[in-house]
């Protein structure tokens, strides 16, 4: 199988094996310093680094800020952009959740000593992963599919 570095260049832990010395890209596996260039949601950046020639994204490991169509999704993105675009921030990575489902890297933000996920959570402008649903009425066609009962 073909991987596509350009649209996906972090590895999962499960395709380092196999691709990494394949990998035209620095994999990060340790906790690295970088520059805020742009914030998309209360919980993605993009970062810029010394040691890629390119600008990547990051999620905030075990956050969960609003999307930005939905009810504080704005305000939380608002927030962290006053707070760190254009600063410099030292990211904390998680060696065994480095990368999540959609090929971004996962790790925890600080910026001056703080941990800005936390930060977060603790102003209301987002929730911990885990509570990502509370209080959220589930989709009851996603969660109990009948066509999969009547065929």
């Amino acid at each position: 199988m073909v991987h596509d570095f350009n649209t996906r260049p972090e590895l999962t832990n499960s395709q380092m094996n196999e691709l990494y010395f394949e990998s035209p890209h620095k994999q990060i596996v340790e906790d690295f310093t970088a520059t805020v260039e742009k914030v998309h949601d209360g919980d993605t950046i993009t970062l810029r680094t010394d040691f890629r020639d390119f600008d990547f994204p990051l999620r905030f490991l075990e956050t969960n800020a609003p999307e930005l169509n939905e009810r504080g999704g704005e305000e939380s993105k608002e927030w962290l952009k006053k707070l760190i675009e254009g600063e410099e921030i030292q990211i904390i990575m998680n060696a065994d959740q480095r990368v999540g489902k959609y090929g971004r890297l996962l790790g925890r933000p600080f910026y001056r000593g703080l941990d800005i996920g936390q930060q977060s959570i603790n102003t209301g402008h987002s929730t911990t992963f885990e509570n990502r649903n509370e209080g959220k009425i589930p989709n009851i066609t996603k969660e109990f599919n009948i066509r999969q009962w009547l065929t």
